[in-house]
């Protein structure tokens, strides 16, 4: 018996020696930094950058957060008392909540997928026609005073274009205010909202199409793949997997984060707040009563919410082409 025994407590010896002797995962990505010091050195500048104007003031909001900060006397510390009042007393930023999830659940996935399927359905025109096909879709998000546009097809008067249309074709006998009625105020903005949807995530999905390579449609053919929606899933979308999930950052944040909209078209503050959004609260807070620290809680819970959205995104980007 001690013949057996004797091999394996050495056995157990040398693995807890070489256990003990593996390096740590610290370790491990340092040697892998000074492989890649290069690289590191040039991003560096801008890695300084990101750290003092991104990093550093999103930190500070949410120390702010639990204070009571109102620009003229220093900071209170006061706990979580912004945050009972954001959720317990304060009406409006819970009809806010109630619009901002509105707004991303239908203007985040319908944009995200227009934004994939115009790009798809250009990227096969000739490179002049897909060229001006994309400026078309683009304009819109870059024009300036676009909402100017849709203040005159949504004016509350005869000489408006909505309700000019609708009394000429006999289907009203007096015009409505289109963005002072609480019933029409969040269609409109969501309908504006998804046609200047077509940015930044669009122009992405363009270049990410361009750069799928094209051996692997043959390869694919071979392998069994039968038709276009078959080479979508499994060649195409795997195949641009960063450019997916940049769009969808994007995507989720111009979501989460609408106020322009709001704003230009249904005032500042809005009729009974219809149209108030996380952000327009944010903005009220923030710049107009200098109460900071309620309006970083309000940007905390935003943070919070956009984060949570990415993350969510990505775990479902992941089971693309399986």
């Amino acid at each position: 018996m001690s013949n057996i025994d004797i091999p394996s407590q050495r056995s157990g010896t040398m693995a807890g020696k070489a256990k003990a002797s593996a390096p740590s995962w610290l370790a491990v990505k340092w040697q892998i930094m000074k492989a890649h010091k290069h690289s590191y050195i040039l991003m560096s500048p801008y890695m300084l950058l990101f750290a003092i104007f991104t990093v550093l003031p999103v930190i500070m909001s949410i120390f702010i957060s639990f204070t009571y900060f109102n620009m003229l006397e220093f900071p209170r510390f006061i706990g979580w008392q912004n945050y009972s009042r954001l959720f317990l007393e304060d009406d409006v930023f819970l009809i806010a909540i109630k619009n901002t999830i509105l707004f991303a659940v239908i203007t985040g996935p319908l944009s995200y997928i227009a934004c994939f399927v115009f790009a798809w359905i250009i990227n096969d025109l000739r490179p002049k026609m897909r060229a001006f096909m994309t400026l078309i879709f683009y304009a819109p998000s870059i024009s300036g005073n676009v909402y100017f546009l849709w203040q005159m097809i949504f004016s509350g008067d005869r000489y408006g274009i909505a309700n000019g249309f609708l009394i000429k074709m006999g289907v009203l006998l007096d015009p409505i205010l289109w963005l002072k009625d609480e019933k029409y105020i969040m269609p409109i903005i969501i309908l504006v909202q998804l046609w200047l949807s077509l940015g930044t995530g669009f122009l992405a999905f363009i270049a990410g199409l361009q750069t799928v390579d094209k051996t692997l449609y043959e390869a694919g053919a071979v392998d069994g793949v039968k038709n276009r929606w078959q080479e979508l899933w499994y060649i195409t979308l795997p195949s641009m997997k960063p450019q997916l999930m940049f769009g969808a950052v994007i995507q989720i944040t111009a979501s989460l984060a609408i106020a322009d909209v709001s704003i230009y078209l249904a005032g500042f503050p809005s009729v009974n707040y219809a149209a108030e959004t996380i952000v327009t609260h944010l903005i009220d807070f923030g710049t107009i009563r200098f109460e900071m620290g309620y309006a970083s809680a309000i940007a905390t819970v935003l943070f919070l919410l956009m984060l949570g959205s990415n993350l969510a995104v990505q775990r479902l980007l992941r089971k693309v082409g399986n």
